[in-house]
């Protein structure tokens, strides 16, 4: 099964748990191929909402540079050539803000697409 970090399980994975419900939270845990503390989590979520989906995800991160993003955009087309660390340097001196390297690149990254 491939599942990553961060990722609610298969909505089929879900129906197979819920339609065990007879039977022993380890015994189905193995047969389906999740840990046994993931089985009484979607049977409970089914008792006290009624759903069989996924809770939302709650860990997104709001971006540092996120109020940013046009101000460094425009930047970014009028100062084609600039670096990396100019923008970091421009960042720091003109607003304050303190990013890595990284961060600054992504926030460019996902400007400019």
């Amino acid at each position: 099964m491939s599942w990553r970090r961060g990722r609610a399980y298969g909505q089929d994975l879900r129906d197979r748990l819920l339609a065990a419900l007879v039977e022993p939270i380890r015994a189905v845990a193995a047969r389906v191929g999740v840990s046994p503390s993931y089985v009484p989590k979607v049977r409970t979520r089914l008792r006290k909402i009624g759903e069989t989906t996924p809770v939302p995800p709650r860990n997104h991160v709001v971006p540092r540079l996120g109020p940013l993003c046009d101000v460094l955009q425009a930047r970014a087309a009028a100062h084609a050539d600039a670096k990396i660390a100019e923008s970091r340097v421009w960042a720091a001196s003109e607003r304050g803000i303190a990013v890595s390297h990284p961060a600054m690149w992504k926030t460019l990254a996902q400007s400019s697409a």
